[in-house]
């Protein structure tokens, strides 16, 4: 689940220290890393949920052919995330949506919540995020309720969910913690694990001038 580099605002919170064009350039990495990560995955259908919906031939140039392109509907991240279980899940077993801001997020972790729920060992997949929202939200069912009137974009979007959750009986399986690259911090964060041990190439490839901009700011 993205929103289309160029076609609409993205990493607004990483401006500065970015420039806009990096911010696009980084935003844009991090998606097709994504999609190649999905795209590999065993056993799965991946779609690109995407938004806005006039991105739809520049994304389609950009997606492995094996991702399916999905216009995102409805209005508000609650709205957006409630129809896109309502479109996945007539059609398969199971949908676990992602976020595309974790771009080291280890893949085998979205295997492992996908084959939870093909098996039905629970109903309701989470994957926690370090600010207290979730890098994954998966599902058997459709529920809009876990979606209506939730605090997004703060610190208790996941324990409000699993305060739903609880509420409406049920089963809730945790996948390991991760984070988002949303703010300077996280930028920083990235940067210092990518140099380290590596990463995805199309953003471990923009991490060295990354790294010398973010150093750059912090002298003056």
């Amino acid at each position: 689940m993205a929103k289309a580099p160029g076609f609409a605002p993205v990493k607004s919170r990483l401006q500065p220290p970015l420039t806009a064009d990096e911010a696009r350039a980084l935003a844009l990495a991090f998606l097709l890393d994504r999609l190649d990560g999905v795209a590999a995955l065993e056993g799965a259908a991946p779609v690109l949920a995407f938004a806005p919906a006039e991105a739809a031939a520049a994304l389609r140039a950009l997606t492995p052919p094996r991702v399916r392109l999905l216009a995102q509907r409805g209005v508000g991240l609650g709205d957006r995330l409630s129809h896109l279980f309502e479109d996945l899940l007539p059609a398969h077993a199971a949908a676990l949506v992602l976020d595309a801001d974790s771009p080291t997020l280890p893949m085998s972790w979205v295997s492992d919540g996908l084959q939870t729920l093909a098996v039905g060992a629970a109903d309701i997949v989470l994957g926690p995020a370090d600010d207290g929202g979730y890098w994954a939200i998966g599902l058997r069912a459709p529920c809009p309720a876990l979606f209506v009137d939730m605090p997004w974009s703060t610190d208790r979007v996941l324990a409000t969910t699993l305060a739903r959750a609880d509420a409406l009986g049920l089963r809730v399986r945790l996948l390991p913690r991760w984070f988002d690259v949303d703010t300077e911090a996280d930028l920083r964060r990235l940067c210092d694990q990518v140099s380290a041990s590596g990463g995805p190439w199309r953003t471990a490839a923009l991490v060295p001038a990354l790294a010398a901009r973010l150093a750059a700011a912090t002298t003056r």
